[in-house]
């Protein structure tokens, strides 16, 4: 299968690739330490995580400059999963694991394209919730205190801890952040900001010794992680791997189609999905934390000059060098600092450009963004994206059914049958009031079936029921339905029904229900002139027997 092929490596972008790629890894150095403290996995998770993502996903996925590695989303989620596996580390890595499988699996199934028809209102939603999070998980680590384990904890404790601050962590953090928000658009390609502040940071932290750095790091290979399961977990850990999985897919077809709209070229999302759910199973099984496709990464090497996978991996094998050889410089990075960072990166994260909108924006969008941003905050993310999916598709339903509706038209007056030729008007006219043209156009769903069956009603006066399907191209099964009670409350009535200008589609539905042998078929016709014609000499035949008696 196509989705499962080696990229190629090609040398034909060597230079731009290189320094892409490189430029990548001095910005994701910092973030992967950030994120692996802010999921509770520690710092060497996260570069794990970088190195191992970063590269399976550069080998196998469908985005050719896209740089992998951990991000602000997955790291909110993946930060519940250890906090909630504290106990057993192992299972936690385990769901990382399964993510990965379950995003094979979307690959695999072809499942990519969907992710592109997800409503934006929903995806500005949690993603500025997933940045507010961000902002006030890191609150408390700025002010020199531990990481909260969720938000309500943050929330809760907060009030106290800015009234009896660290004053020494407070300084190097707004310090790290003040560089990051500030540091000039120039200096910031010759050396990202992320770096900059870490290294100023760490060099202050000697003569400030009171705030909290990072301790030992491991060095070296990475320690296998074996799957462990149990029985009793299994459920949650299913849950807890399908949210990781489907959030890393759409947090990585996101950054796709950002680095689409810089290089001007057409990432594959199948392939995509196959290589970044590669890149999560190898990072639960070396111990590193859930990555997707990173949006601020994935544009720094495109603007460095990579174009090809090979940037991808350059930049993994940078990140993979580095754990491996200096953990003991690492140690000394603050705890404020990284907070620092990442309330820079929740910052970003947020969608500033639909809020500035907000005012002018339907108010059906604004209200389904703000559901689905308390929800992320205040409960999940997958309760927060499945009631935005939900709600936006009922909207969608409604609109479209009251489209659906304002197109049927129930007729008895040639006059208002725009829609006829001047030989179908005649016809219509022989009929003398007798048959009634029941009109549908466009695509007939379960939005208007209601509608649809609200119309039998008006069928009492007429000996002649005309269905008109010329202009309906598809019609669902609860449309279907409704189209079969008018035709049983019908004949029921004495009444005759006559059905025009069915489409292969349409017929193929009414036949498989066994509604199409409700009709004769003398009664079923090709056009609308051969059932006019059929309706008018019936009618005619009709009222000459009843003079004769």
């Amino acid at each position: 299968m196509a989705q499962f092929k080696i990229n190629a490596i090609d040398a034909s972008n060597l230079r731009g690739d290189i320094f892409g790629g490189l430029t990548a890894a001095v910005v994701a150095l910092p973030l992967a330490i950030a994120f692996g403290v802010a999921s509770g996995a520690g710092a060497v998770a996260g570069l794990y995580g970088a190195a191992c993502v970063g590269l399976f996903a550069a080998l196998f996925g469908g985005t050719p400059a896209q740089i992998s590695g951990p991000t602000g989303p997955m790291t909110i989620v993946s930060a519940s999963v250890f906090t909630l596996y504290a106990n057993n580390p192992g299972i936690a890595f385990t769901v990382v694991m399964m993510a990965g499988g379950f995003q094979i699996l979307f690959g695999a199934m072809r499942l990519g394209r969907y992710v592109n028809l997800m409503p934006y209102p929903v995806i500005s939603g949690f993603m500025t919730g997933i940045g507010v999070i961000l902002i006030i998980m890191q609150l408390e680590p700025l002010l020199g205190y531990p990481s909260p384990d969720n938000v309500v904890n943050a929330i809760t404790v907060l009030p106290n801890e800015v009234l009896h601050p660290n004053w020494h962590a407070v300084a190097l953090g707004v310090i790290a952040l003040c560089i990051c928000l500030f540091t000039p658009a120039k200096l910031n390609r010759i050396a990202p900001a992320p770096l900059i502040a870490l290294v100023v940071a760490s060099l202050l932290a000697f003569g400030l010794p009171d705030a909290a750095v990072l301790g030992a790091i491991p060095t070296g290979m990475p320690q296998v992680q074996f799957p462990a399961f149990l029985l009793e977990d299994l459920d949650g850990m299913l849950v807890s791997a399908a949210v990781l999985g489907a959030l890393g897919a759409i947090d990585s077809l996101l950054t796709s189609l950002a680095a689409d709209n810089v290089t001007r070229t057409f990432h594959d999302s199948d392939k995509e999905l196959v290589g970044q759910g590669l890149g999560n199973l190898v990072a639960g099984i070396f111990g590193g934390l859930p990555g997707a496709g990173a949006t601020i990464r994935t544009l720094t090497n495109v603007k460095a000059g990579g174009r090809t996978p090979l940037s991808g991996v350059l930049h993994a094998i940078v990140v993979l060098l580095v754990v491996l050889g200096l953990g003991p410089v690492l140690a000394y990075i603050p705890n404020a600092a990284l907070a620092g960072i990442l309330i820079k990166v929740g910052v970003d994260v947020i969608d500033w450009r639909f809020l500035k909108r907000m005012l002018r924006a339907p108010r059906v969008d604004v209200v389904l963004m703000a559901v689905v941003l308390i929800l992320t905050v205040l409960v999940d993310v997958i309760t927060a994206v499945a009631s935005g999916v939900v709600i936006a598709s009922l909207v969608f339903v409604k609109e479209s059914a009251d489209l659906q509706i304002e197109s049927i038209k129930a007729l008895s007056d040639p006059e208002h049958a725009t829609f006829l030729s001047p030989e179908e008007a005649d016809m219509f006219r022989r009929c003398e009031g007798r048959l009634l043209i029941l009109y549908l156009s466009g695509l007939m769903s379960f939005g208007a079936a209601k509608e649809l069956s609200r119309r039998i009603g008006i069928t009492g006066t007429f000996d002649v029921i005309l269905i008109d399907l010329h202009d309906v191209p598809k019609v669902d099964g609860s449309a279907a339905l409704a189209l079969e009670e008018i035709v049983d409350q019908s004949v029921s009535a004495d009444k005759e029904v006559l059905m025009v200008g069915l489409s292969a589609p349409v017929a193929r539905l009414l036949g498989q229900m066994g509604i199409l042998d409700r009709f004769k078929e003398t009664t079923r016709f090709a056009t609308r002139r051969e059932a006019l014609l059929y309706a008018a000499e019936q009618l005619e035949q009709s009222a000459m027997s009843s003079h004769a008696i």
